[in-house]
């Protein structure tokens, strides 16, 4: 198979989304399936509310005991009963009479209407059973009433499959009994640094040694995409010792990622082992940082080459990788959130690749998004990321961008699902 020399940003996320397929489903507590999808649609066992009941606290009685009520002409009414939330009062209401009833509690069978506490006015004792109560306006039938059934009806469904359930979707689903639930399960993702001059960080680098930061950022990116990364050992440049690894990752995991020797170097040797031990499907992006993006399966299961330099290799995972393993968890969406902002400084442009740099997003004083570019842009580095809240887009050809220009910006800190 030929591999094109260079490709688009979209047609690589394509490629490696088209080489991916949701996990297995497995059956969850409801408190483990927050921000996770559904993977079958949830039906409620019960009506929602299973009866009627007040809205808040008040008296019940029916609405037409206070048709003729004013301000001028209050009617009064005897309380012959307290409904607390928990017990429940199945007798009549007769003309003249009405039920104290705490919110949550069932509706008399006699009332269809409930006027809050607040309005009514005492005129002997203290609001309770035995006490007589006056009303200053008319009822309207159904007022602070929640009707049985009004949000969910037994049998019919609450949460679709494909649906994200958040945290009011938890209490939704244990609402109607819902307490365990089927999920996409979680990819569990493969972490290998390839470098010999890496050392872990745990120790102090020693001359010509660094410490494996890369491993760490990006098994922190797979957990925030959602999924379960394991750190492996470091990788020496060793053709044969990276395809051992790789080979035994692909047994194990859903998806490997390493991170060095995705270039062309003398000691570069993903792409070869990749080709080698499987299908290589991609080698460059059309993308600044990171051109070197190694993509290939092996075994069935993908396998991802990210480049040294931090940057680039957090923009490869954030771009690319990051889509993928949300597909695999049954997520509908796949690119994080973009808006239009103005620039607070000039930046001149001189690569023809598209480039992504960093930069924090404020708002100016006229409420407009403003956003300023890092002051160091090098990609070799993971403080400007850590500091920066967006990618702002320069798009493919030179160019030279004028304060005030506007740009379109990639949010990194808001969930793919917001709508801006």
């Amino acid at each position: 198979m030929s591999i094109p020399e260079m490709i688009s940003l979209e047609d690589a996320r394509e490629l490696v989304l088209s080489c991916v397929e949701p996990l297995e489903a497995e059956e969850v507590g409801v408190l483990d399936v927050i921000g996770r999808v559904a993977a079958q649609d949830l039906a409620s066992d019960i009506d929602i509310a299973p009866f009627a009941h007040a809205a808040m606290d008040g008296f019940a009685m029916r609405a037409a005991q206070l048709e003729a009520a004013s301000a001028d002409a209050p009617v009064e009414l005897d309380v012959i009963a307290e409904v607390p939330a928990g017990s429940w009062y199945d007798g009549p209401i007769e003309e003249g009479k009405c039920v104290r009833i705490m919110t949550g509690a069932p509706l008399p069978n006699d009332a269809d209407a409930v006027v809050k506490y607040e309005i009514v006015d005492i005129v002997s004792g203290d609001g309770r059973e035995g006490s007589r109560v006056s009303f200053a306006q008319p009822a309207h039938v159904g007022d602070n009433i929640r009707a049985a059934g009004e949000e969910a009806r037994a049998g019919e469904v609450i949460v679709q499959a494909g649906e994200v359930v958040h945290s009011a979707g938890v209490g939704f689903l244990t609402g109607c009994g819902a307490t365990r639930v089927k999920t996409y399960r979680r990819p569990k993702v493969a972490i290998i640094a390839t470098g010999s001059e890496l050392v872990d960080p745990t120790e102090v680098p020693t001359q010509g040694k660094i410490r494996n930061s890369n491993s760490y950022a990006l098994a922190a990116c797979a957990i925030d995409a959602g999924a379960v990364p394991t750190v492996l050992p470091i990788a020496a440049d060793d053709f044969e010792g990276l395809k051992a690894e790789v080979l035994a990752a692909t047994q194990d995991y859903d998806f490997v990622v390493t991170s060095g020797g995705a270039a062309n170097g003398d000691y570069d040797f993903i792409k070869q082992v990749v080709d080698a031990a499987g299908e290589l499907l991609m080698t460059t992006v059309n993308m600044r940082p990171g051109k070197a993006q190694t993509f290939g399966v092996v075994n069935d299961t993908p396998v991802f080459g990210l480049p040294g330099n931090p940057a680039a290799a957090y923009l490869g995972f954030e771009m690319i990788i990051r889509p993928a393993l949300r597909k695999m968890q049954g997520y509908s969406h796949f690119e994080r959130p973009h808006v239009q902002a103005k620039l607070a400084s000039a930046t001149k442009k001189k690569d023809p690749r598209r480039v992504f740099n960093r930069g924090t997003l404020t708002k100016d004083a006229d409420g407009m998004y403003l956003v300023t570019p890092a002051k160091n842009q090098s990609s070799g580095l993971f403080g400007p990321i850590q500091r920066s809240n967006c990618f702002i887009v320069l798009p493919e050809g030179p160019n030279t961008y004028q304060e005030g220009d506007i740009m379109d910006c990639v949010l990194l800190d808001i969930p793919e699902e917001v709508v801006l």
